[in-house]
């Protein structure tokens, strides 16, 4: 069976090459597995990055952007398959629906607020698909702190912080890929 992984990462092009060297191997990972890369629909920055390197390495790429960011983040015209949505909330909802699981390379306020989202609506039960941080770098450290101090404070329940899988990098996204179950339990 086809799998499809939604990959949550930042359009910025002023980032450091190394960032931008994660998101071409994790493109090219995915490929290799035969895993439909399903993300925000941009051509440039981490975004542009991944999807070229998954497209350049034969894999099935889904972008979602909306219609006002369409011109904005540059929207990737070489997809497999682009899709042009009215609003934020309609794109993130699509992702969600088309993937299996969920990853979040390094980003900024847009890749956590999708995290966020889609772990929020995890912690409600709207769904039980895996989710996992690339922690590339150390660069998720003080997000990884948070959710446990949110967690002994009571503010997160212990099984969404810890069902959030932190990975160092391509390596552990790699066996994290192979062993992922289609749907976790409900961790409520």
């Amino acid at each position: 069976m086809s799998r499809s992984l939604c990959i949550f990462c930042g359009s910025s092009q002023r980032v450091d090459a190394t960032y931008l060297d994660l998101a071409a191997h994790t493109g090219r990972l995915l490929a290799e597995r035969g895993i439909r890369v399903v993300y925000g629909g941009a051509s440039i920055g981490m975004m542009g990055v991944l999807a070229d390197a998954a497209l350049a390495h034969g894999g099935s790429v889904l972008g979602v952007i909306p219609a006002a960011l369409e011109a904005r983040e540059l929207a990737h015209r070489g997809l497999t398959e682009l899709r042009v949505v009215d609003t934020m909330h309609t794109r993130k909802k699509l992702m969600a629906d088309e993937s299996d699981g969920f990853v979040a390379l390094p980003g900024g306020f847009g890749t956590l607020d999708e995290l966020f989202e889609i772990v929020t609506w995890r912690q409600l039960g709207l769904h039980g698909k895996p989710v996992s941080l690339v922690n590339h770098c150390g660069f998720y450290d003080a997000l990884v702190t948070w959710m446990r101090h949110a967690a002994t404070h009571r503010f997160v329940p212990e099984a969404i912080a810890t069902a959030v899988r932190v990975l160092d990098g391509v390596d552990d996204l790699a066996g994290w890929v192979e062993v992922i179950p289609e749907r976790e339990n409900d961790l409520r």
